[in-house]
């Protein structure tokens, strides 16, 4: 693995899935037109040439079409995964073999490989970062330090990496300045959204197969992940019920229709309980024992922190794999079964996100690698959303690309919005 070869050619499964994992990237750029448009400029502009990329990103198809766009723009990517059981296999083969981009990725990845891969993206010694989740980003701070001088900026794909990068930035730890791609509308209100909610109940059902119809589902967390899935899951038939730390949030849930209540009396009810709120052990010790025969839970936030496994196997008696992604605990006579481990259901079971609206988020990555180029040594460290002109061009490159209009503001119109004289 820590070859010089492995550094340059990537570590993945089976290269032989290569041309199968191609024409899977093929088909997630039919889907990706602003993506592909940004990728056409920068193949004719090169804003990234000379630029050295370590990327730890879910290595999917969708992330692939973001690494092409990168090394069009003249960047070198060296790419890892930011989940275990997140890669497509065929999708890392095709990335090493078909477009010579470094890739060190394999399902299922044990937490040394894991780590070790990550290394071996920052071998690359890289001016810029891509992060989903900010194990990159503390790697380089705890481990690799010697790294940071060269470093020019970064960005962040998730709520759970933005929480964390904040954090830093708090304690005066954080190094470089980092965008936080997630706090874009186009990316949080799309991706988050309707990108989780319909990705979540794909690895829910690829790996249990249930009927959602008249269950009542317990949705911990109602973020923009959260208000997704608890959409998704009532569209399907099921009885929602969401648990909530904040009060505004959770009065948006009532108000959206949903039953609002704490865990401790929604894990007695629940048939299904996944947690998606960025936080450690919503699911923990004292819940376990209150939850009915046969229940179903599981995570789709970033880390498999969210359950707290170590509990729960402590507390059962028994404990066996019924399918691919379910292992069924037994506590007090009782079947809890626990889908992928934990870790995120949307890409541990699923294929994660529809590649239509990863179109947007993959663009606000772009788009923010090239603006923190363009702002090389200007930026102090911190964290820093996405220029509100970029967001704004992605949604407008997304409209034009499914061909819709929308109106424009006339002169007057102008005017009076930006007057105060007017009045009643």
């Amino acid at each position: 693995m820590h070859t010089e070869i492995a550094r340059k050619t990537g570590d993945v499964k089976d290269l032989s899935l290569a041309d199968k994992g191609k024409v899977r990237i093929e088909w997630a750029d039919s889907t990706m037109p602003v993506l592909r448009m940004i990728r056409e400029r920068f193949a004719d502009e090169q804003p990234l040439k000379g630029v050295d990329v370590a990327a730890c990103l879910h290595v999917t198809s969708e992330t692939a079409n973001l690494v092409r766009a990168l090394k069009a723009g003249g960047a070198s990517v060296y790419l890892c995964a930011s989940n275990p059981l997140s890669t497509q296999d065929d999708v890392a083969a095709a990335l090493n073999v078909h477009y010579g981009i470094p890739t060190f990725a394999i399902k299922g990845e044990d937490r040394d490989t894991y780590y070790s891969h990550i290394d071996a993206a920052l071998d690359s010694h890289p001016n810029l970062t891509m992060d989903d989740g900010n194990d990159l980003v503390t790697r380089i701070h705890q481990d690799r330090r010697d790294l940071l001088e060269n470093i020019f900026g970064g960005t962040e794909e998730t709520t759970t990496g933005v929480i964390r990068l904040q954090s830093m930035h708090g304690d005066g730890a954080l190094g470089y300045p980092v965008v936080a791609v997630n706090e874009a509308d186009t990316k949080h209100m799309f991706d988050n959204r309707y990108g989780t909610g319909q990705s979540t109940i794909d690895g829910l059902l690829r790996a249990t197969n249930i009927l959602i119809a008249g269950k009542r589902a317990v949705v911990a967390g109602y973020g923009w992940c959260g208000r997704g899935l608890a959409s998704r899951l009532s569209g399907l038939g099921a009885n929602v019920i969401v648990t909530e730390v904040d009060p505004t949030r959770a009065l948006e849930a009532v108000m959206d229709g949903f039953l609002v209540m704490p865990m401790a009396e929604a894990a007695k009810v629940a048939d299904i309980i996944i947690t998606v709120t960025g936080n450690v052990n919503v699911l923990s010790a004292s819940h376990f024992g209150l939850m009915k025969d046969g229940v179903v839970i599981a995570n789709t936030g970033h880390f498999n922190d969210e359950i707290d496994i170590a509990s729960l196997a402590k507390q059962a008696s028994g404990r066996r794999a019924l399918r691919d992604f379910v292992e069924e605990y037994t506590v007090d006579g009782k079947r809890i079964n626990l889908l992928a481990e934990g870790r995120l259901l949307n890409l541990s079971a699923g294929e994660g996100h529809p590649a239509a609206v990863m179109d947007m988020s993959f663009a606000n990555q772009a788009l923010s690698a090239e603006y923190l180029q363009d702002n090389r040594g200007k930026l102090e460290p911190g964290v820093y959303v996405v220029p509100k002109d970029i967001d704004k061009e992605i949604a407008r490159l997304k409209l034009a690309s499914m061909d819709i209009s929308i109106d424009t503001l006339s002169p007057e119109q102008s005017q009076y919005l930006a007057s105060w004289q007017s009045g009643t």
